[in-house]
């Protein structure tokens, strides 16, 4: 499964007052492990920055001289994009923009709707977590995952911390992911059998009491006799004989 896990820096708040995007920043999840791969771009959104989102993400429009237009960078963006899930945070507001920036290219209208699915992890952590605070930075701080060096926003910073925030959310698989082996494709294209990383995971072990292992062996020793001795796990000492196949009483 290929997920994309974006974020987007804005000039403001409202798409619909021609606020524009000024960064966005993109990571490649494939089966729940980052590949590495990304997309990241700073735009020219040739219009001033309010001062509100200014003191958010400290990007000033002076920064962006200089910078490719959203036009010039929206093929490749869509070719990253495509055929992906997207992993989003608040996904109404960075879908809105996208949508708004793809509405102002001359030809055929398009919209990220029609090229991937979306995912929204502030409505899955509204359903986990009802009534707590769910933005990025409580997830964070919920899921122990490190966001010490975030002292502003940035997209693909962000989406780096909502990468890891949404696997820990959805099932947390750092410790246990199922990685492909190193090893090359055979001959028929397959790659070896996959191997289970157990890195840093510390699984308790633990034993049965006395009291336990005697119930236990007084519960197989009642189903032997009420099965003629055809019990597959007899007592502690005892043989099970050659031709036992199942525990029951028929």
């Amino acid at each position: 499964m290929r997920q994309i896990v974006l974020d987007t820096e804005t000039t403001g708040l409202e798409p619909e007052l021609g606020h524009r995007i000024i960064e966005i920043g993109c990571i490649e999840l494939v089966n729940r492990r980052a590949t590495g791969r990304t997309f990241h771009r700073y735009l020219n959104p040739e219009r001033d920055i309010d001062d509100a989102a200014l003191a958010v993400h400290g990007i000033s429009r002076t920064d962006l001289d200089g910078q490719p237009r959203f036009a010039e960078v929206h093929e490749e963006l869509l070719a990253f994009l495509a055929d992906a899930e997207l992993v989003i945070h608040n996904a109404a507001f960075d879908v809105a923009f996208l949508d708004a920036e793809l509405g102002r290219l001359p030809g055929e209208l398009r919209r990220i709707g029609a090229v991937c699915q979306v995912l929204d992890t502030l409505a899955l952590a509204r359903e986990m977590h009802p009534g707590q605070r769910n933005n990025l930075d409580a997830l964070a701080r919920r899921y122990e995952v490190d966001n010490s060096h975030r002292e502003l926003h940035g997209a693909l910073l962000d989406a780096r911390i909502l990468a890891d925030v949404y696997l820990a959310m959805t099932g947390g698989q750092g410790a246990l992911a199922l990685a492909e082996a190193a090893a090359p494709r055979g001959p028929d294209g397959t790659r070896p059998v996959r191997e289970l990383v157990r890195t840093g995971l510390a699984l308790p072990i633990l034993a049965a009491s006395e009291e336990e292992v005697r119930a236990h062996e007084a519960l197989l020793a009642l189903i032997s006799r009420a099965s003629g001795g055809r019990c597959l796990w007899p007592a502690a000492g005892a043989a099970a004989p050659a031709a036992a196949v199942q525990c029951s009483s028929a």
